[in-house]
């Protein structure tokens, strides 16, 4: 980790699972216990070169599926390094984690292991077993025979079970990343464009002091407009609200939920007008912007070229998604209610006057921005003097209207009916008309911002999701939307924010896990050299999804990239005790036992392993799962899935791929097939 500059972090050291590190070793163990404890019930006491060769031969038996079930299971991380931009970030760390501790623990299990085994098992070992394995091996038996016995039912109820959780899984809603509580909420008051910095703080204190009446509220405070380092301008109209809560024990109710806290906060600012909000949390606002450029979970992006048409699409849009289940802070992008100064000129008024637009932009530049006059001098220092209207008078329309236009010195007349005397300069030989005489001037409302993305004029509506998935609101507000708006030619609407990131994630996983699974499957034909027995153990892969998809929705947790994580790192662990106990099957039946009981034999002598190393697993991530502080909620879908499809992948090998190897193999058959 040092060396990739991998930090230690809630990813990276929260998903070692230490039951999975230790499964190689707890297969060579187990096997060299097994076997020096038959040795020893015909000799009183081994020694030293007796231990060593047993131990060779014991390691020697399990080291070919131990070693292709840890690079199996290392190898199923590799399309995690496929993954981009945030899911990148936030996996890739620890899927280089894992597999650098995986492959470490794969040396020792096949180095230091068995050497500590044959040096410190010196005195003799015992291979009797406790009552739980003599309990759980008299319950396997019978269950394995009448497995065996009805061995079509129980692959076809398998099959079954497969097609219903991959129903069940399509039903389930998404989300990009589970939603982390930050603890704390941030809350943005947007107001008119152009509201004045001092009416805004005005405003933003009444909101503070409404924040800060409730209990559960430690302090707040806002930030308004641009920061000395500019990395996040703000207008003066917009505040960011940061209210810091309590710790729950301080709470009147500790047990209130935090979107309760939150739906009485909007109900009570909502009181106070002139104000629009949004309810978030610090870092997730953050993230949001930064995904998206919104911060909010959903953007509505609208595209095109006309900008009032935009708008009424925006706003119609914005209509539908309030009626969304699930929507809350709704608004549209504020792009209107700009109060600006239309000067639109009379161009056949002008052209009777020999003037051009040109000479009364010249006239408005001077009278907004202003034209150097001269310079005035104090001392050393010089200043430009500068000649413009006073602020006050530049909004007035009326003042705007009197501006002086020169009027070209060969066009001047003195019978002209038109000609102001008022501002006449015949000093210096020049005519002058007022600006109102050749343009309209007047106060309209205008655009107070125009985006552009794509070279496209754009308007968003932004949503926050409460109370369900993400995948399934789009689902329906695109459903609702593609009925109720019909969108002109040259128009289109895309959806944003981490919804975004949820669909290129899963397209990127689509093309690279099957590549994985491909992978799998090559290793696992090189390990049995049989296409037919690689397929067997790989159909350990889909029986251990329909746990984790159960354990899912068991929990009521929406599937996720964290959770697609989980399922990725399940099919490794789903084939390692399948192909072990199929490699001690295949040994016994070259033996030359019958099938049924080379079958038998086999799984009887797996039961052990199987059980410790499903075991071991299990309870490594147990700690995951049922976690609750900070940040346990990007663990908890990836350890409930590896722990409920490990359950449903222990059944399989042992009950259902003794059935499937059953029907695959015929007693004719030449036993090295």
């Amino acid at each position: 980790m040092v060396s990739n500059r991998v930090s230690a972090n809630l990813m990276s050291l929260g998903a070692l699972d230490f039951g999975l590190i230790v499964d190689g070793a707890v297969i060579v163990v187990e096997n060299c216990v097994r076997r020096l404890g038959e040795a020893q019930k015909s000799a009183q006491q081994l020694s030293y070169g007796e231990r060593l060769a047993i131990v060779v031969q014991a390691s020697q038996e399990v080291i070919r599926p131990a070693t292709f079930g840890v690079f199996i299971i290392m190898i199923v991380y590799v399309p995690i390094f496929a993954l981009s931009g945030v899911e990148a970030k936030m996996f890739q760390p620890m899927a280089l984690t894992v597999m650098m501790a995986l492959g470490a623990a794969l040396v020792l299990a096949l180095t230091f292991v068995p050497a500590a085994v044959a040096l410190l098992l010196g005195g003799r070992v015992s291979h009797r077993e406790n009552w739980l394995m003599r309990g759980a091996r008299a319950i396997y038996r019978p269950v394995l025979q009448a497995c065996l016995a009805a061995r079509w039912p129980v692959v076809t109820s398998a099959a079954v079970l497969v097609v219903l959780c991959g129903l069940l899984a399509g039903q389930m809603g998404a989300v990009f990343v589970p939603k982390l509580d930050e603890g704390d909420i941030a809350m943005h008051a947007l107001r008119v464009t152009g509201t004045g910095l001092q009416q805004s703080i005005d405003m933003q204190e009444t909101v503070e002091m409404t924040v800060s009446g409730f209990p559960e509220v430690e302090r707040v405070f806002s930030k308004i407009g641009t920061p000395d380092v500019a990395t996040d301008p703000m207008p003066p109209n917009v505040a960011d609200t940061f209210i810091i809560l309590k710790p729950r024990a301080q709470w009147p109710d500790p047990d209130k939920p935090k979107e309760q806290l939150v739906s009485e906060l909007e109900t009570e600012v909502e009181k106070i007008p002139g104000n629009q909000y949004e309810f978030t949390q610090p870092i997730e606002m953050r993230f949001n912007e930064l995904i998206s450029g919104v911060r909010a979970d959903v953007a509505i992006e609208v595209y095109g070229d006309e900008f009032d048409q935009l708008v009424e699409l925006a706003g119609r849009i914005e209509a539908l998604t309030r009626e969304v289940p699930g929507a809350a802070d709704v608004r549209m992008e504020q792009v209107t209610g700009l109060q600006t100064l239309s000067v639109e000129p009379k161009r056949a008024i002008l052209q009777r006057y020999g003037l051009n637009v040109a000479d009364l932009q010249d006239s408005l530049q001077i009278a907004f921005g202003g034209r150097e006059a001269g310079l005035i001098f104090e001392g050393d220092r010089r200043f430009l003097l500068v000649v413009r209207l006073p602020e006050l008078l530049r909004s007035d329309p009326d003042v705007i209207s009197r501006l002086p236009v020169p009027l070209p010195a060969h066009e001047a007349n003195p019978d002209e009916p038109f000609r102001n005397v008022a501002y006449d300069t015949t000093s210096a030989g020049v005519d002058y008309i007022p600006l109102g005489e050749v343009a309209e001037v007047r106060q309209i409302e205008g655009p107070s911002q125009i985006s552009r993305e794509n070279s496209k004029r754009r308007v968003f509506v932004s949503a926050n999701v409460r109370g369900r998935d993400l995948a399934s609101f789009v689902d329906e507000l695109q459903a609702q939307v593609r009925h109720e708006i019909d969108l002109p030619a040259g128009y289109w609407i895309d959806y944003g924010g981490s919804f975004e990131q949820l669909i290129s994630a899963a397209q990127r996983l689509q093309i690279v896990v099957p590549m994985a699974l491909l992978m799998i499957l090559a290793l696992l034909l090189a390990a049995f050299g049989s296409l037919r027995d690689a397929l067997l153990v790989f159909t350990g892969v889909p029986l251990a999804l329909t746990g984790g998809v159960l354990s899912l929705w068991l929990r009521d947790i929406p599937l996720s990239i964290s959770a697609g994580v989980g399922f990725i790192a399940l099919s490794g662990v789903a084939v390692l005790n399948g192909l072990v106990m199929l490699s001690f099957i295949r040994e016994r039946w070259r033996e030359g036992l019958p099938l049924e009981e080379a079958i038998v034999d086999g799984a009887l002598t797996r039961l052990r392993p199987v059980l410790m190393t499903a075991l071991v697993a299990s309870l490594g991530f147990v700690p995951m799962a049922f976690n609750t502080g900070v940040g346990a909620e990007v663990q908890r879908p990836l350890a409930t899935v590896v722990i409920g499809g490990i359950i449903s992948s222990t059944l399989l090998t042992l009950l259902v791929l003794p059935a499937l190897y059953r029907l695959a193999h015929h007693e004719p058959e030449n036993h090295d097939a």
